[in-house]
């Protein structure tokens, strides 16, 4: 295959998921310009061996060497027990003129104020969460990969990524349902 070729190949195979693979990185390593060399890294490798890459899933492909890259940053960094401190602004849907919020949400100072309150309970659950079970609720929850996909991409059983996925939401309703309860004692 022609230089040209494998690139344009490339670029249509695995480009698409150039996003997806920057939020995978962001969420493992916490940091957004850590997640964008991991990326790059990543994607790099991946051009220089894509003349291995056949055929099948080009996502969970891209998304394998990503985490690995990730994993091997993490190892070096040595920040295995403290993965994850969230940007808002980053991880959120921009909709109306930079604000990190639906313009629905943006126009009425209440529904701001109790969506930013339910927006950071919910990313501090999310950060307490395991990283093995943080990573396939959001691939499952956010990025919309099928189990098979998802099995694929950790390199686990398909059965380990629905227990995963099980404890993910177990724990995340533990957490909040906590939080919830505390809140309303303190507010009584």
């Amino acid at each position: 295959m022609s230089a040209r070729k494998k690139r344009e190949r490339f670029e249509r195979l695995m480009l698409p998921h150039l996003s997806a693979a920057y939020n995978h990185a962001r969420w493992l390593v916490g940091d957004a310009h850590d997640a964008e060399d991991i990326v790059q890294t990543a994607y790099a490798r991946a051009f220089e061996y894509f003349n291995s890459y056949q055929t099948g899933n080009s996502a969970a492909w891209i998304l394998t060497i990503v985490r690995n890259q990730a994993y091997t940053w993490l190892s070096k960094k040595k920040q295995a027990s403290n993965l994850v401190s969230f940007d808002e602004v980053v991880h959120s849907q921009q909709d109306v003129a930079g604000s990190p919020f639906p313009a629905s949400l943006a126009s009425n100072p209440e529904l701001l104020a109790r969506s930013s309150t339910e927006t950071a309970a919910l990313i501090g659950a999310l950060e307490r969460l395991p990283v093995e079970f943080r990573e396939v609720l959001l691939l499952r929850e956010v990025e919309g990969y099928s189990y098979k996909e998802i099995a694929e991409i950790v390199d686990v059983p398909q059965g380990t990524v629905m227990s995963r996925l099980s404890r993910a939401r177990r724990h995340l309703l533990e957490y909040l349902t906590n939080r919830l309860k505390r809140e309303n004692a303190g507010g009584l």
